[in-house]
């Protein structure tokens, strides 16, 4: 399969064509199935002639071209409308029936406080065109005779109509978007909030209590790759509210129920100014207070703190962490969890014992990951010990009781014994939970 992306140096086109040629070169091993023989790349610098090249060999499109922030509200319809036009024609001019995909915007909706959305009537524009040009098709596919299954009309989607015919189209209303390579101060008040914010920069919220509809460009691109194997979710709009339709993946032919003539990201979120702020400011405190706040799986925080680190400038990238250090050698605290403990690392110096010490409801998880050492449990008001050798050669991790007083002595005479620590909790100096005991 040859794809063709238009906009292709644009933030949706930088990381749509990073994970097609991942997929290209046998980097991303997800899709077995799907195989892509080349990446056109187009964008406002391209010339003409290859924009005609390209349009005559590829198997699929995906247009993403557009103006965000024209000089002129007339540049609008010329950017988002007429290259919409001029790549369709040249699609036509060859005979290339190849699926296309918009992107578009919820601006199109044209309703609410994008009712007079001199961008959101270009973009509407850009929709109906494409609309049209799938309309022109199914006509001229009826009235010429051609199979439905012929090559012609379609490799890659099987998209099946009320008609019996196959969709050519793919039109997307996209909400906000953000992630990495998002260009700040231009059209994405995240990118900028996380670019100001990671540069010490002022950031101005009008209203914290505005909420926005958010979409994460990897769930942007994981859609992408599914539209690219005719798996895209479809569906209608009323007003910005989606009303998901059957897709043609699952729809008997003898099905009256139409698809829907739009498409969709099902994974979205909704945060407001404020919300998105404050975490963004927990973020940058992270350095300072060690604290890597939740970020559950497929959260907004996750994918938010990922875009956050993409702004980072060079000399915040690496950071200073407090060495407590001694004669014994030294405990380092890396990280705190929210609500899960935290992470440290301890250098014990040649023949040195450490701990000897035990915790009522606090544990440790105890990982040598170099020198030979040996950890010591001795359970509380008995004799009875228990023993562990470690080695940074075969690294294991050991438990530090509740209830057992413990140590871990280096024993070699030559070589620092250096062990990775979990606590369950962070420290607390006001109820330490520690207690001295030799084991």
């Amino acid at each position: 399969m040859k794809v063709l992306v238009t906009g292709a140096k644009g933030f949706v086109g930088k990381n749509l064509c990073a994970s097609l040629k991942n997929i290209q070169e046998g980097k991303d091993r997800r899709f077995p199935d799907l195989k892509i023989d080349a990446v056109y790349e187009y964008d406002i610098d391209s010339k003409p002639e290859e924009l005609d090249v390209y349009c005559q060999d590829c198997d699929f499109v995906f247009n993403l071209a557009g103006v965000n922030r024209p000089k002129e509200q007339s540049e609008f319809m010329e950017g988002n409308f007429g290259f919409a036009d001029t790549l369709l024609n040249t699609l036509k001019k060859h005979g290339n029936r190849c699926p296309v995909m918009l992107s578009s915007s919820q601006q199109a909706s044209l309703t609410g406080r994008f009712g007079n959305s001199e961008y959101g009537r270009s973009k509407k524009a850009g929709e109906e065109l494409f609309l049209d040009y799938e309309r022109d098709f199914l006509k001229a596919s009826r009235h010429s005779g051609l199979d439905p299954e012929s090559h012609e009309i379609a490799e890659i989607s099987d998209q099946v109509r009320d008609d019996g015919l196959r969709s050519r189209v793919l039109i997307y209303r996209f909400p906000n978007l953000f992630g990495k390579w998002c260009r700040p101060n231009y059209n994405s008040a995240v990118a900028t909030f996380c670019n100001n914010i990671a540069n010490d920069l002022p950031i101005t919220v009008n209203d914290p209590s505005v909420e926005l509809e958010l979409l994460y460009i990897d769930d942007l691109v994981d859609e992408m790759i599914a539209a690219l194997q005719g798996k895209e979710h479809r569906c209608e709009f009323d007003g910005l509210t989606v009303l998901p339709t059957p897709s043609h993946s699952g729809l008997d032919p003898e099905s009256p129920k139409t698809i829907g003539r739009y498409c969709y990201v099902p994974t979205t979120h909704k945060a407001t100014l404020g919300e998105i702020v404050d975490l963004l400011y927990r973020f940058a405190e992270q350095p300072k207070t060690l604290l890597i706040p939740e970020i559950p799986e497929g959260s907004f925080a996750k994918k938010l703190y990922s875009t956050y680190l993409s702004y980072l400038p060079k000399e915040k990238v690496a950071y200073p962490l407090k060495m407590n250090v001694d004669q014994r050698g030294s405990f380092t605290e890396l990280v705190h969890l929210a609500n899960c403990g935290q992470v440290s690392i301890n250098i014990s110096k040649p023949g040195i014992t450490k701990g000897q010490h035990w915790h009522h409801t606090k544990w440790e998880l105890f990982i040598v990951v170099k020198g030979h050492g040996l950890i010591q449990e001795r359970k509380e008001e008995t004799d009875e010990v228990i023993e562990f050798e470690v080695s940074g050669d075969n690294i294991q991790v050991v438990h530090m009781l509740p209830g057992y007083t413990h140590n871990i002595i280096n024993l070699s005479d030559t070589e620092d014994l250096v062990t990775v620590m979990y606590c369950n909790e962070v420290f607390n100096p006001n109820k330490p939970d520690t207690y001295f005991d030799p084991v």
